[in-house]
């Protein structure tokens, strides 16, 4: 029994050995991979985006902006600047003295500039800088010790912010591995290295938060843009799907009646040449053939329309401009103060013509209902030559407006129907506070009944 025991422990400790292994190799592994692999890589730090200015300095001249873009480089030249200047103020009189100081200046300085390219290289440089300085102190006069070690912490810190948290804690440990190694060599005092390692720890966990914080706000405002871009993308194919639905109803309503025609058309002409009967026939069995794939390929967006004020009936006609009368009652018994205008001579429309022009005041009123409340609303139906124009402008609301998540995807709707036959279409707010939808839809002169234009009651 005591031997079985003694194996299992001896097999949990080992299997700890190896987890504690793994965890250092792995450790370890990032440490080379973070500081030792491709640690002179050319990675160079972009200009300010206009974005940004924009937000942080807005009343800065729109000339000053795009010089404004480098406003963290010169920051680093300037700092580099002032170490270089205060490393040649230290350095002496002595020819050997000055000639060292000069060196150890240019290394000091040249970090910080080096960050905005090769980061990493840069804390390299400015480690190797700090040991240089701290030897030669140690034979001449603590000089270069004035400069170096602040700004080695100055690149770490910059070091941090270009690339990514972990660094903070791998330059750490680095950093003060070498003090402490370099410390222990020279026989030198280790009292002051564990202050000065808390405050360095200290500073690199607060530059760590900063650039994970914008990392994450970064991740966020991507994920945001994606989720509304995939938004949008949705809307406008569902709105497609709905369009198509609706041009399957006017497709299948022309298919019909040719099949219909063409069935009856030999029983209308005595003694029909078998030829033609033939043509009349193969007429209709396309026609039939047609409207079957229709059915086939488009049924499926045959779905309930969603919209408040869609026909109950998914088997009724498609509506027309001939219709509104029924839209303007039921957006008035739901609110909203509508009156509507027809000007020009109204003559027959292409059938998907009348479709999208009344799909477009009905989605202005929609939103009029939904983002203007208390707001009075006016529809022009306009028959000029050449065309339809349309018109739903709304004014300011008198109330404050619910919250809406489908806020702007209706004019997108609007936006494809007009494209679609050709025509064009502005969506914009008014100077009073309300908004405007205006679209002209080409149609080609159509000979038919006129009627005399004037006000809807």
């Amino acid at each position: 029994m005591l031997t079985v025991v003694s194996v299992n422990e001896t097999t949990q400790s080992q299997d700890a050995l190896r987890s504690e292994a793994r965890i250092a190799h792995g450790a370890l592994h990032r440490l080379r991979q973070d500081l030792f692999v491709d640690a002179f890589a050319f990675r160079p730090l972009p200009p300010l985006e206009d974005a940004k200015i924009s937000r942080w300095v807005p009343w800065l001249p729109e000339r000053l902006r795009r010089w404004a873009r480098w406003l963290p480089h010169l920051t680093v030249g300037f700092f580099s600047l002032l170490v270089f200047l205060a490393g040649m103020a230290d350095s002496g009189t002595g020819s050997l003295q000055g000639l060292l100081a000069a060196g150890v200046a240019v290394l000091v300085a040249a970090a910080p500039l080096l960050t905005l390219f090769r980061p990493v290289g840069a804390y390299w440089l400015s480690l190797f800088a700090a040991v240089v300085g701290g030897f030669t102190a140690l034979v001449f006069s603590p000089f270069a010790s004035v400069t170096g070690f602040p700004t080695l912490l100055a690149v770490m810190v910059l070091v941090v912010l270009r690339t990514r948290p972990r660094l903070a804690v791998e330059m750490w440990l680095v950093t003060f591995g070498v003090v402490g190694i370099i410390t222990a060599v020279v026989g030198a005092d280790m009292g002051d290295v564990p202050p000065v390692a808390v405050f360095c720890g200290a500073v690199l966990i607060a530059a760590a938060a900063v650039r994970a914080w914008r990392e994450e706000r970064r991740q966020v405002v991507e994920t945001q843009s994606a989720t509304q871009e995939e938004r949008t993308r949705r809307t406008l194919l569902e709105e497609r799907a709905l369009i198509a639905r609706e041009l399957h109803d006017v497709v299948a309503h022309h298919m019909s009646v040719i099949a219909i025609q063409a069935e009856a058309a030999p029983y209308r002409v005595k003694d029909t040449p078998p030829e033609l009967a033939t043509s009349f026939a193969t007429i209709r069995e396309n026609a039939v053939a047609a409207l079957a794939e229709l059915r086939r390929i488009l049924g499926v967006v045959r779905s309930a329309d969603p919209d408040a004020f869609a026909e109950s009936d998914p088997e009724a006609p498609q509506p027309t401009l001939n219709s509104l009368d029924s839209l303007l009652d039921s957006v008035r018994s739901a609110g909203l103060v509508v009156e509507a205008v027809v000007t020009g001579s109204p003559r027959p429309l292409p059938q998907g013509v009348e479709l999208s022009a009344y799909r477009i005041v009905q989605e202005g009123l929609s939103n009029a209902l939904r983002h203007s409340p208390g707001a009075e609303a006016r529809v022009e139906i306009s028959y000029v030559l050449g065309g339809l124009g349309v018109r739903i402008v709304n004014g300011a609301p008198s109330r404050l407006a619910k919250p809406s998540p489908g806020a702007g995807h209706g004019v997108l709707g609007m936006r494809e129907r007009v494209q679609m036959l050709g025509g064009e279409m502005t969506a914009e707010p008014t100077e009073d506070g309300g908004f405007e939808v205006a679209a002209f839809i080409p149609v080609a002169n159509t000979a038919g009944q006129t009627k005399t234009g004037g006000n809807r009651s």
